[in-house]
């Protein structure tokens, strides 16, 4: 019999924002039963004994009627059909797939060895698929934590790991795993920017494989109770709404532009430092506060530049 475990009592997750999903109250164990195959070989020899009997009984009704003949004709009956019955618990059970037993609505166990199997021929066995499935989201449009509408979808790779509470404890466990991974999806969403502000904050794009193990984590907990184990998830969708993506995309290149710009002035400002330096060690010219200026503004000049410089021959000197 299956114990029940602290029925609508929730099982914490450690992270406020995940929900407590409540404990199953069944667990899966091995049904009774034997191998289908010897099984089969005796119901058929008591079949071929009972209709011996049955033949026997008639002839010997011809010859001497009574009522040994009358029982022996019964019991024949009564064997054939007794074993016919019996062969209707014999399950053919496919790699990847599992049977659950059910005997007057309660749950008597799980078959999972693949080949002919005999079990109790009153039980109900319901075809379940123990094999890896894929969950693709659709495309869904969201706003992230600050508020930007984007637009997102999610693969799902799971597996049923226990037949029992995926019978038992949800109505359709496959749309189950659908819809909660829908709302884990959201949820992700909602609460992480599509780029961050700084280096400190999570973002769906800069950090996605922190993102995508938040996910995974989110998705199995709210799954658990349902005999699901997540395998993988990941994002295969992510972009700006189509209303802002021109707007988000000029915001991007402005970022990549400062950043690029930044790069060169620092390297800039560090050649002429550089060159400064070599000028005073070597003693090649005396330069002063003014005209050390004016070469200072003329290399930020020529090295932060877009285009080419122009180079302009000075005829006087710095001070006309």
């Amino acid at each position: 019999m299956s114990q029940p475990t602290a029925q609508n009592q929730p099982r914490s997750t450690g992270d406020p924002a995940i929900p407590a999903m409540p404990a199953p109250r069944v667990q899966e164990r091995r049904a009774v039963g034997m191998p289908g195959l010897p099984f089969l070989l005796i119901a058929l020899l008591v079949v071929l004994g009972g209709a011996a009997l049955i033949a026997v009984g008639g002839v010997h009704a011809k010859d001497h009627p009574g009522a040994l003949a009358t029982t022996l004709i019964a019991l024949g009956v009564v064997i054939v059909v007794g074993a016919l019955l019996t062969l209707f618990g014999l399950t053919q059970v496919a790699p990847g797939q599992a049977r659950v037993c059910q005997l007057f609505g309660r749950y008597q166990g799980t078959i999972r060895q693949d080949g002919l199997r005999w079990v109790n021929p009153l039980t109900s066995r319901r075809k379940i698929s123990t094999r890896l499935r894929n969950h693709e989201t659709a495309v869904l449009k969201v706003n992230d934590a600050y508020g930007n509408p984007i637009e997102l979808a999610a693969v799902v790779v799971w597996q049923v790991a226990d037949t029992a509470q995926a019978v038992f404890e949800v109505d359709n466990y496959a749309n189950f795993v659908g819809i909660q991974t829908d709302t884990a999806v959201r949820h992700i969403a909602t609460n992480y920017p599509y780029d961050a502000h700084d280096d400190r904050t999570l973002s769906l794009r800069g950090n996605s494989e922190d993102i995508t193990e938040r996910l995974s984590a989110e998705i199995a907990a709210r799954v658990e109770s349902a005999g699901v184990r997540i395998i993988e998830s990941r994002f295969t969708h992510l972009a700006y709404a189509p209303e802002i993506a021109s707007a988000m995309l000029q915001r991007q290149q402005a970022g990549a532009i400062v950043a690029a710009r930044q790069t060169i002035v620092d390297g800039a400002v560090g050649m002429v430092e550089s060159a400064l330096s070599r000028i005073a060690e070597q003693d090649i010219v005396d330069l002063d506060e003014e005209r050390k200026a004016s070469m200072v503004s003329n290399l930020l000049v020529v090295l932060c530049g877009d285009r080419a410089a122009q180079p302009v021959l000075n005829t006087g000197t710095l001070y006309q």
